[in-house]
C-alpha cells in the first residue's frame, strides 16, 4: 500500500470524520447500553463489511475482507461516555447527563475512518481486518465481554496482531506516544468493611469500635505498599472514601465503619499478590481489635501490556507516514487503567496514545481526560484513521 496515497484518503475524508465524531460527540451513553451510538455507527460501516452485533451489550464487530487470503489483524474503537455533565460551550456539547470526556467519540470516528480507508483499498492485502466497536471502556468490561462471545474470532481465525489509539486532550502535542512492555496499570478497587458492636461513646469498653481499626488499616496499607513491593514496579492503593457514623451524633460507637480504595498495579505479579496480602492484613488487624471484617474486590482490568515487536512496527509506521518526530517514546507507564488490556492478553499487540489538545487554549489552560470541560482537537482524526489503516496493512502484508 503506498503510505502517501493513503494518507491523501485520509485526509480527503476528514470532514466527514469531523461529522462522526461531532455528531456522537451530541448523544453520548453510558456503559453497556449504547442504542443510539450503536445503530450510528453500524449505519456508517455497514456497506463495509461483514458486521456482527451483540445488541445486549450494544457491541459489534466489522469484517473487512481482503482479495487475497491471509491472517487477521484487530483494530478496536471503543464508545462509552462518562456520567458527567458537559461545560465545554461547545456548539456540539451533550445535554443528557452523559459526555464523552475521554475522547471515545474521535476513537468511533477514527475507527470508522480506517474502515472506509481498508475497505477502499481491500485489493492491497492478504487477509482481514477485524474492527471492535466496544462499549462499556469505562469500568464494564466491555472488551471481556466481546472476547467471552468469541467476537475477536469474526474472521475464522484468531488476529495475529491488534492496534488501538487513545487520545489525550491536555497532551503537550499532537505527536503518538508509546512503549513496550506495561504501558497502563491495571485499575480495580476494593471496599473494606470492619463491624464490630455498637454502643455509647461515653462507654466505648460495652460495644466494639470499628472505626480504630479501620484508621489503623488506612495507615497500614500505606506501610505495605511502601515496605514490601519494589518501588521499581510500584503498587498503589489510594483510599477514596471513608464511611462511619452519623455526621449529627458524635456520642456513639456505631455498628460498622467502612473505606473504599483504588489498586493500580503494572505487572501481572502484583495484581494478585496485592490483592492476598491486602486481605490477609485486614484480617489481621480485624483479629487485633476483636472485630470482624468484610474484604470486597471489584473486577479489575488487566495491565496494559505492549508486545516489544508490535511497538517497533508502530515507530516504523508513524516515521514513515508522518516522520520520525511524530512518535514519542513513553520512558514510563501511566497508572491509569484500560480494558484493552484484555485484548493483548490474547492478542499480541499495542495501545498507542495521540494528542489532541484544544487547539484554542494554552498548555496551562488544557483540561485532562474526564473533566466536564475537556474539548479535544477534531484535526487528529485523519492521522489517527490512516494510522489504524496503516498499521493493519503493514502487519497483513509482511
Amino acid at each position: 500500500m503506498d503510505t502517501q496515497s493513503l494518507l491523501a484518503q485520509a485526509q480527503a475524508i476528514q470532514p466527514d470524520l469531523v461529522g462522526y465524531r461531532r455528531h456522537l460527540h451530541s448523544i453520548p451513553e453510558f456503559g453497556l447500553e449504547l442504542p443510539q451510538t450503536l445503530a450510528y455507527v453500524t449505519e456508517q460501516v455497514k456497506d463495509l463489511g461483514e458486521l456482527t452485533i451483540a445488541p445486549e451489550i450494544s457491541s459489534a464487530v466489522l469484517l473487512i475482507k481482503g482479495e487475497r487470503p491471509g491472517p487477521t489483524v484487530l483494530l478496536r474503537a471503543d464508545m462509552d461516555a462518562l456520567a458527567v455533565t458537559e461545560d465545554t460551550g461547545l456548539d456540539f456539547a451533550s445535554t443528557n447527563g452523559y459526555m464523552h470526556a475521554c475522547g471515545h467519540d474521535l476513537h468511533m470516528a477514527m475507527g470508522i475512518g480506517a474502515a472506509r480507508l481498508l475497505h477502499a483499498n481491500k485489493s492491497e492485502f492478504a487477509g482481514d481486518v477485524v474492527v471492535f466497536f466496544q462499549s462499556g471502556e469505562e469500568g464494564h468490561g466491555g472488551a471481556d465481554l466481546m472476547l467471552e462471545r468469541n467476537m475477536h474470532l469474526a474472521s475464522g481465525s484468531l488476529p495475529i496482531a491488534a492496534y488501538g489509539l487513545h487520545v489525550f486532550s491536555a497532551a503537550d502535542s499532537r505527536n503518538f506516544a508509546s512503549r513496550p512492555g506495561p504501558m497502563m496499570a491495571s485499575a480495580g478497587d476494593v471496599i473494606v468493611t470492619f463491624k464490630g458492636k455498637g454502643g455509647h461513646g461515653s462507654m466505648p469498653w460495652g460495644g466494639k469500635d470499628p472505626v480504630t481499626p479501620m484508621v489503623q488499616a488506612i495507615s497500614a496499607i500505606q506501610h505495605l505498599t511502601s515496605k514490601s513491593f519494589d518501588a521499581f514496579d510500584q503498587v498503589i492503593v489510594n483510599v477514596g472514601w471513608v464511611r462511619a457514623g452519623d455526621t449529627h451524633t458524635t456520642n456513639i460507637v456505631p455498628e460498622s465503619a467502612a473505606f473504599g480504595a483504588t489498586i493500580r498495579t503494572f505487572s501481572r505479579e502484583h495484581f494478585t499478590r496485592i490483592r492476598t496480602e491486602l486481605e490477609n492484613l485486614m484480617r489481621s488487624i480485624a483479629a487485633g481489635f476483636g472485630v470482624e471484617v468484610e474484604v470486597e474486590f471489584s473486577p479489575a482490568s488487566k495491565v496494559v501490556i505492549n508486545t516489544p515487536a508490535n511497538i517497533e512496527r508502530v515507530k516504523a509506521v508513524v516515521a514513515s507516514a508522518f516522520g520520525e518526530d511524530r512518535y514519542e517514546h513513553m520512558d514510563q507507564p501511566i497508572p491509569g487503567g484500560e480494558d484493552y488490556a484484555s485484548i493483548l492478553e490474547v492478542i499480541p499487540g499495542a495501545f498507542v496514545f495521540l494528542g489532541a489538545p484544544d487547539p484554542n487554549a494554552s498548555l496551562e489552560n488544557l483540561h485532562a481526560n474526564h473533566s466536564n470541560k475537556a474539548v479535544y482537537d477534531d484535526s487528529v482524526l485523519s492521522d489517527g484513521a490512516a494510522l489504524l489503516a496503516l498499521l493493519a496493512f503493514d502487519a497483513l502484508n509482511s
